[in-house]
């Protein structure tokens, strides 16, 4: 565990998330959910998460482990063609992480996700975070889009709107 980092979380207030995700963009983004939605019959959620707190911090949770949790707990696992696809930040230590269901995953890729997240950190680095999650998310739409085509009538199984925790 590092001190270090214990800090870093210790120290990133949750009002910053707010403040870097103000609801407008937060609105924008859900926008660019459903729009990509509309070209592949996949789901995508953006959840954007300031810091750890408590036992996760203090055990050290790495990003993809919480990522992995998200992925549990928001039910993006539970999609009808196991198709759902969460990109998760985790502010603190700006990481990105991409979590797929076994569907599109098997797909893709491990090298694939992490090209698109690598994309996204360098927007992040550089204070780009609107164009980074937008980007992140046409970049996981035109995998869905490959390997899940848009069906008549597929329903919209999980909400577009960003996550903040």
């Amino acid at each position: 565990m590092s001190i270090t980092r214990i800090l870093r979380h210790l120290l990133e207030h949750h009002w910053r998330v707010r403040r870097v995700f103000p609801s407008d963009m937060r609105d924008r983004i859900a926008q660019a959910i459903t729009t990509a939605e509309a070209t592949h019959s996949g789901q995508v959620r953006f959840v954007v998460e300031g810091a750890l707190d408590g036992r996760p911090l203090f055990r050290d949770q790495p990003a993809r482990e919480r990522a992995l949790d998200l992925f549990a707990h928001l039910r993006i696992w539970d999609t009808a063609q196991n198709n759902g696809v969460l990109i998760y930040l985790l502010l603190a230590d700006r990481d990105v992480e991409i979590v797929a269901d076994r569907g599109i995953d098997a797909r893709v890729g491990k090298e694939g996700w992490e090209r698109i997240c690598r994309a996204m950190e360098q927007d992040f680095r550089h204070g780009r975070f609107e164009h980074g999650v937008i980007a992140g998310v046409a970049a996981v739409s035109r995998e869905l889009a490959r390997h899940f085509p848009p069906r008549a009538g597929s329903p919209n199984e999980l909400p577009d709107e960003p996550v903040v925790i």
